[in-house]
């Protein structure tokens, strides 16, 4: 499809290609799609669906392609071989787009971008796959449960083998599995300055689907929309882009009115913002991050919001800033960590891990504990959270900082919705995994400063 002169499988190529050279998926989309602003919604729903879906299943597209053609896809040029991972992708998984098509368009795409001694190849590949691909054996479940399960869910082997021994057969699948579910935009009602019916009417007003998210009653899925930046609740301040998992740290947290809290990892600013707004305007919440990008990203959203009682500014959460010791009645301590909980979202997260990264966050995150736990006031509180299901980060975090600073666990149960409350959640700590829960994968613990 050509519009403007622009192709939107070459569109598709060029962010595949960027994000194999280490760009994050959804700001390589991102910026692709707003420098073609005029794009019809259509191409931009293709351009996006082919780019997100080739990456999460790039695995099994592999296995796909490895099984029909002579040259393994490791071998391949990158231009060629991201050619045909997408039209793989749009061959198994678009109905809607005919074989011939996406054959033919991949052929000449080959040719523009100088691989014409590459185009029978490319041809013959990509037409065998579409006539046999419905007899391809994948391997055995019984035979082979980790090649199993790492193909159909298109997951590396080393992080199915990580699974399977931290959570068990059972829960592994349904966390694989949903990892490829498509996930809807979630927003907070900010509902303590609008009511929550003035902004269902905003959006519904303007097209938008709203559905109730689980857990919180202001948190909402939405979809049906073009743009977020075209919707007057969200420029107006009234939603907030945040995951429920996300919302549910300042639960956690339960700020009153008048409290000092810091945020020492705020970017984007969500959680300091949803921490502002629970204390109603009052109090101070100190949004701090590494660089100047991060900060401006927090700025962009106070100003959005009206947030009177949030500021942003740059400070490196490994550094000690003497001038906040034992201030704060809440620390925040949202770490930087490995992602696994939103690889749904962020499919490249599974393709980067490595065992010497797993190693260098926890060294991270263990600086970053050390430093929040010298902020907090005598009988403050400290809340620790990541993004991600690894033991390492999490529960062995917890335990690791609990042994080095007199800080105690604190019953969470108290502010968390009762379906959540388990045994964990008692002693003051939450591993929320994808597929069992109806959230991301994210891990809360909530510490009382002795």
């Amino acid at each position: 499809m050509t519009i403007n002169g622009i192709n939107t499988r070459e569109m598709v190529l060029e962010i595949l290609l960027e994000i194999e050279e280490g760009e994050h998926s959804h700001i390589a989309i991102r910026n692709a799609l707003s420098k073609y602003q005029f794009l019809p919604k259509q191409d931009r729903a293709f351009v996006t669906r082919v780019c997100e879906g080739t990456l999460e299943y790039r695995i099994l597209i592999d296995y796909i392609i490895d099984s029909f053609s002579k040259v393994k896809v490791d071998k391949m040029k990158p231009v060629i071989r991201e050619i045909l991972r997408s039209a793989v992708y749009q061959l198994k998984f678009m109905d809607s787009v005919p074989d011939s098509a996406v054959c033919n368009e991949a052929v000449k795409l080959a040719q523009k971008k100088g691989f014409y001694n590459l185009k029978p190849f490319v041809n013959g590949v990509l037409r065998t796959i579409a006539r046999q691909m419905s007899e391809l054996e994948y391997p055995s479940r019984e035979e082979n449960l980790l090649r199993y399960l790492s193909v159909k869910y298109s997951m590396p082997e080393q992080l199915v083998t990580r699974w399977l021994n931290d959570y068990g057969e059972e829960t592994t699948e349904k966390m694989l599995a949903d990892f490829l579910e498509e996930k809807p935009m979630t927003v907070r009602f900010r509902t303590y300055l609008n009511s929550g019916e003035e902004i269902l009417k905003s959006l519904k007003d303007q097209g938008v689907k709203v559905e109730q998210a689980p857990y919180l009653p202001y948190a909402h899925y939405i979809s049906g929309f073009n743009h977020i930046y075209m919707l007057d609740a969200f420029v107006q301040g009234k939603i907030q882009v945040q995951d429920v998992s996300s919302m549910l740290v300042a639960e956690a947290a339960h700020p009153e009115k008048g409290d000092y809290v810091i945020d020492l990892c705020a970017a984007p600013g969500g959680k300091s913002l949803h921490l502002g707004d629970k204390m109603e305007g009052y109090g101070t919440v100190d949004a701090r991050d590494v660089s100047q990008y991060k900060v401006d990203l927090i700025e962009d959203n106070i100003q959005r919001t009206g947030s009177i009682n949030v500021q942003a500014k740059v400070q490196d959460a490994t550094v000690f800033d003497v001038e906040s010791e034992c201030r704060a009645d809440i620390v925040l301590a949202d770490v930087p960590c490995s992602g696994y909980g939103v690889i749904g979202k962020k499919p490249e997260i599974k393709y980067r891990a490595t065992a010497q990264k797993q190693e260098e966050i926890v060294i991270l995150q263990r600086t970053i504990l050390d430093r929040a736990a010298e902020y907090v006031k005598p009988r403050g509180v400290l809340i620790y959270s990541t993004c991600t299901i690894a033991k390492e980060e999490n529960e062995e975090n917890m335990m690791w900082f609990m042994n080095n600073h007199p800080f105690k666990l604190e019953s969470l149960d108290p502010y968390l919705p009762e379906e959540l409350h388990s045994e964990t959640t008692a002693l003051g700590y939450l591993q929320l995994l994808p597929g069992v829960h109806k959230t991301d994968g994210f891990f809360i613990a909530r510490f009382r400063r002795k």
